[in-house]
């Protein structure tokens, strides 16, 4: 099944990334790495909302206070306060690497923020690891593999597996007991084709199936829990970067893309290029995105 996504927003992002749907203010969120903001589209209306940031802007997360995100910014974590644009500093990252910054990130099951780093020099060397916030705010590097580009990383609708990726190697893997911490059960989940594509972005719906964004491809795929490609959603533009599901019927695919990297041809072939796009799916129900469960008390 081959599905054609629709602009919702002509964003013309550098690099959108990061997209996720928020079930309490009915808005989507997403950053513009890049362009050092991060911004929010109120689906019942079309109201757009953007916030600076004082550093590019990787990844992020909801919280329990509809006020508070949790920022993987490229350098640190930090909580920020939508309503005065206040950031509070948490964890540098990797601050003896100045070559590599936060890239990816998603909370578990548990409500643990996970997110892996990349590689920002040109010869992308695997020096790049994935880590955990717990929920006692508390930093730990995860036992996997170290990773040039960290992407898709989401986990199992139980939460016992995470699923992750280095996006200059052609699969999607999956850690079978992310929960035990036995990092010698890691496997193979998909492996992409030979054709253009590298997979960046991801989420798991209510049906435990993937869905994951192919950087280069112009599609997002849908895979089984057998790694098999369930359904293909096509883009007019090239790369798309980041998933969510959501929307009332958490039955509307959000989807991130990029102009970062395409020269001015490309751009006249590509016009859309930076924009987020919208795929509906009947049939399919997503699941609210899992927010950081630790507390933040805010002053100002």
């Amino acid at each position: 099944m081959e599905i054609q996504a629709e602009l919702l927003v002509d964003a013309r992002n550098i690099l959108g990334e990061g997209v996720r749907w928020c079930e309490r203010s009915g808005r989507v969120f997403w950053t513009n790495i890049e362009g050092r903001q991060l911004h929010a589209l109120v689906l019942a209306t079309g109201e757009r909302q953007h916030w600076d940031m004082p550093e590019r802007l990787a990844c992020f997360s909801l919280t329990d206070n509809d006020d508070v995100l949790l920022l993987g910014l490229a350098t640190q974590l930090a909580w920020f306060q939508l309503h005065n644009g206040l950031v509070t500093p948490l964890h540098a990252v990797e601050a003896g690497l100045p070559m590599t910054r936060v890239n990816d990130g998603r909370c578990d099951r548990q409500g643990r923020f996970v997110f892996g780093t990349l590689d920002e020099r040109s010869s992308r060397e695997a020096i790049g690891s994935f880590y955990r916030l717990n929920l006692d705010l508390s930093l730990e590097r995860l036992p996997l593999p170290p990773v040039a580009i960290s992407n898709s990383i989401c986990f199992s609708v139980d939460g016992t597996a995470m699923y992750f990726c280095d996006s200059l190697k052609k699969a999607i893997y999956r850690w079978d007991d992310y929960l035990g911490g036995d990092a010698r059960q890691v496997r193979v989940f998909a492996v992409l084709d030979a054709g253009p594509g590298a997979a960046d972005g991801a989420t798991i719906d209510a049906h435990d199936q993937l869905w994951s964004a192919q950087w280069g491809a112009s599609r997002v795929v849908r895979y089984a829990p057998d790694g098999s490609i369930e359904r293909s959603v096509s883009l007019p533009v090239s790369q798309p970067s980041c998933v969510s599901l959501g929307g009332p019927q958490y039955d509307e695919l959000f989807i991130t893309t990029a102009q970062e990297n395409l020269k001015p041809a490309q751009l006249a072939i590509e016009p859309l290029a930076g924009g987020l796009f919208r795929a509906r799916q009947p049939g399919v129900r997503g699941l609210p995105e899992v927010r950081f469960g630790a507390a933040f008390t805010c002053n100002a």
